[in-house]
């Protein structure tokens, strides 16, 4: 089935949109692109499909109350435009849902809720639930409290861990651009990529970098990071423009097609080993040697102490860290079975050399995934 059919007959979707598209630099939300918007998601919501929005625009929304022109560089007055912009945008949503009876809740997530393994279950659980009693989650990054080092980082890479987190079966990515092309659409003779088939047919794409007048944080190269982590887990996605909302939530599989459709390029994996690929707190790092790199990669084998060479960070049991082979790339990440103070006496022993009590795994099978490209 193609990624558009996939998108078509999808029971539970994520739609992102940006900044741009529901607000100007000198007005704040505008209500005809709002609702707009929101005309498209509740016609796919009657449908018959679970929807979560995930939708940027509360700094920009709380911009021109404040009299700001444009984004603020510091981080302090971007919390007190999101501060004020959260409210108008809730309420916004809420007034334009409220003309197809659709009650909406808002959901305010930090990294700490994607990083932190308890954190990212009680969100899971909480969207599910949600979802269950028919409201339509509107979720953005909680700018108000979040810091430069704590942040997801952009809305685009946080709707494919919401995507994958409730498992849905699309992810819609809606911005100021109609989808990927294959150079600069500003230049002459560039042309509309409609499908992206594998992380391959993108190594000759060059991606235009957003304007300086930009309301938002993300650009094309966040667009694809997100797409590329979402369809790496299974997960069709389609990058569209946002004035085209309606063809893109129809998502016609014959006919004009709108936007650019990514296929999945891989499996669905559990709602763990996603965590630790794309969302975990890394705390430290063990050097493996070649033989270790095999057990872990190849037969799929838990990690011991024999094969470990070196260590670094300031880590506990129950931290993640990455797991990097002789040439220096990260070929793992896991959960770490013991603190950082422990291993230097045990790395480079085999378990037969240890005491009974130290013979355990330094990482098991079942807390490791292997990273893109291992």
């Amino acid at each position: 089935m193609s990624a558009r059919a996939q998108l078509a007959a999808a029971r539970r979707l994520v739609v992102k949109v940006g900044s741009s598209s529901l607000s100007s630099l000198d007005g704040g939300l505008d209500p005809e692109r709002l609702d707009r918007l929101v005309d498209a998601l509740a016609a796919r919501r009657a449908a018959g499909t679970q929807v979560v929005l995930v939708s940027s625009g509360a700094i920009a929304a709380g911009l021109a109350p404040l009299g700001l022109t444009r984004r603020p560089r510091d981080l302090a007055t971007q919390q007190a435009a999101a501060s004020v912009g959260q409210l108008l945008l809730a309420h916004a949503y809420s007034a334009s849902f409220a003309r197809y009876d659709q009650p909406v809740g808002q959901v305010l997530l930090t990294a700490d809720d994607m990083i932190r393994r308890a954190h990212y279950r009680n969100a899971q659980r909480t969207l599910e639930r949600l979802l269950g009693l028919g409201v339509l989650p509107v979720v953005n990054e909680n700018d108000t409290v979040a810091t430069d080092e704590i942040r997801v980082g952009d809305n685009d890479r946080l709707a494919a861990l919401v995507a994958h987190l409730i498992g849905a079966e699309g992810l819609v990515l809606l911005s100021d651009v109609d989808g990927l092309y294959d150079d600069d659409p500003r230049r002459p003779g560039s042309s509309l990529i409609a499908e992206v088939a594998a992380p391959a047919d993108l190594e000759a794409v060059e991606i235009a970098r957003p304007g300086a007048a930009s309301l938002g944080r993300g650009g094309m190269a966040t667009k694809l990071t997100a797409a590329a982590m979402a369809s790496a887990a299974g997960i069709p996605v389609l990058l569209a423009a946002a004035e085209e909302v309606g063809a893109a939530l129809e998502t016609a599989v014959d006919g004009p097609k709108t936007g650019t459709a990514f296929r999945p390029s891989g499996r669905r994996m559990s709602a763990r080993r996603f965590w630790l690929r794309h969302a975990a707190d890394v705390r430290g790092r063990l050097d493996l040697d070649e033989g270790a790199v095999n057990a872990v990669l190849r037969r799929r084998r838990s990690l011991l102490a024999a094969g470990i060479h070196g260590i670094s960070g300031e880590f506990v049991a129950g931290d993640v860290v990455d797991l990097v082979g002789p040439n220096g790339v990260v070929v793992a990440r896991g959960v770490v079975g013991y603190d950082a103070a422990e291993l230097p006496a045990l790395i480079g022993r085999r378990s037969d050399e240890l005491p009974p009590e130290q013979r355990r795994e330094v990482v098991h099978a079942d807390d490791l995934v292997a990273m893109a490209g291992s």
